[in-house]
């Protein structure tokens, strides 16, 4: 069907391919067409099948020549891709730039341009020197996890004097509102249920509602930095008007082998419970570290390699990301999106402003995956299966449920994916110089602030 076919590479991995089909070709799936309109065709004063060719193309001729180019396309494209070692990724569709206009007794030329997977170029990744932290595992740690077990172990019940207070358990219904005084009702929260000085709720408020009793109502002024860790609100100015509900309070169990072996049946006493602590606490802290280095190796490598980002991988990442950020703000994106154009702002300027983080995350992904591949890195269905075993232990059901519970949410291949990856992590560090980083608290640490 090809009669000729040339390959133009362009920027961001993207391919133009201009194919020229044969007259010959063309013809053939005219006529074919052309048999088909005659066998189905119903037209007033003839029969099914018996339209003379001469009527039926004077009614349906460019119809069915709209038609073989359709089916030219698709064919001949189709024979272009299975024989050429360009092929579209799975974020983009090949889109037809232009094209002749088909005619019969001549050839058929048309140009169709995709994104195909980029070609990576990495540094020397071997070998590589990188920094591993020195922590260090405290008192204080121990006390911290204690505490949190003392919090979990805790009873909530109504204060008498229903005044907020730090540590507070309150229900809260809260709302922006516009310079007006109006409610923005896309961010309406009721019911909404924190311990005041966790910082868990979206606006950050805890502060501004101490000392509130409940059933009293409060308009708060708001202002965050332009490095918010809030994506949404960073860099903004608003008022919240928020009422409290309900005020609850926790009362602490005392820090004892009462309290150890309420949590577990394994632990005689207090030390016991201390002991574990200890060893996981411990145990962390190294898979921390290790984080760390993985992370500082990656992105050396990642940042050192020459990778042409496709158009349409970034767009798809953007919209991934568009997407978890409407599930974070848990509104509908019409709403959303009246609530931003009222700022001034739109999902493009938003997106816009995700960019370098995506393009980060993206070549980090891309790099990994070119080292596994290169070093032939495997997951055995035994480390697949070990890795379910482990979940089912966790979950206290057996592997047979596991099992089942992956299969049917299609996450085994998320699982050979971590264990190939954990792999080659493995092979970096193993192959790297270490050197002794600073010594950082665990605290530190896990808030990464070192």
């Amino acid at each position: 069907m090809i009669k000729n076919k040339e390959t133009e590479l362009l920027d961001n991995s993207s391919v133009r391919l201009t194919i020229t089909v044969a007259e010959e070709a063309v013809r053939k799936e005219y006529d074919g067409l052309l048999q088909e309109y005659g066998k189905n065709v119903r037209m007033d004063g003839f029969r099914k099948g018996k339209v003379p060719p001469n009527i039926l193309l004077r009614k349906y001729g460019e119809i069915i020549l709209g038609e073989t180019a359709e089916r030219v396309v698709q064919k001949s494209l189709e024979q272009a891709l299975a024989a050429g070692d360009q092929k579209p990724i799975a974020t983009s569709i090949p889109t037809l730039d232009a094209a002749d206009k088909l005619e019969l007794g001549k050839e058929f030329s048309y140009k169709v341009t995709f994104d195909t997977f980029p070609k990576i170029e990495l540094p020397e990744y071997k070998g590589l020197e990188y920094e591993e932290l020195e922590v260090s595992v405290g008192e204080e740690d121990l006390e911290r996890e204690l505490k949190g077990l003392q919090e979990q172990n805790s009873v909530v019940v109504d204060k008498k004097d229903p005044v907020v207070a730090k540590g507070d358990i309150v229900n809260v219904d809260y709302v922006e509102l516009e310079e007006g005084g109006a409610e923005k009702t896309a961010t309406r929260r009721q019911s909404f249920v924190f311990e005041v000085g966790s910082g868990y709720n979206l606006y950050r408020f805890d502060e501004e509602i101490v000392g509130l009793k409940a059933g009293e109502e409060k308009t708060v002024a708001k202002e965050y930095p332009a490095d918010s860790e809030l994506q949404e609100l960073a860099g903004r100015k608003l008022s919240l008007k928020v009422k409290v509900n309900t005020v609850k309070e926790k009362q602490l169990p005392e820090i004892n082998d009462e309290l150890a072996q309420d949590i577990s049946d394994k632990y005689k006493n207090l030390e016991d419970l201390k002991k574990d602590i200890r060893e996981k606490l411990a145990k962390h802290a190294a898979q921390r570290v290790r984080g760390h280095s993985i992370s500082l190796l990656l992105d050396k490598i990642a940042g050192q390699a020459v990778i042409s980002l496709p158009k349409s991988m970034m767009e798809q990442e953007l919209e991934e990301e568009w997407h978890r950020f409407l599930g974070r703000l848990r509104a509908e994106e019409k709403v959303v999106l009246q609530e931003m154009a009222k700022e001034g702002r739109s999902k493009e300027s938003v997106q816009e402003e995700w960019k370098p983080a995506a393009e980060k995350k993206l070549r980090l992904q891309l790099a990994v995956s070119e080292m596994v591949k290169r070093e032939g890195i495997q997951a055995t269905q035994e480390e697949v299966d070990s890795r379910v075993q482990a979940d089912a232990e966790a979950r206290s059901i057996s592997f047979e449920q596991a099992k089942e519970i992956y299969t049917k949410n299609r996450l085994l291949d998320f699982l050979s994916f971590d264990i190939k990856n954990e792999k080659l992590y493995d092979q970096l560090l193993a192959s790297g110089r270490r050197r002794q980083g600073k010594k950082v608290k665990l605290l530190d640490l896990l808030g990464g602030n070192y």
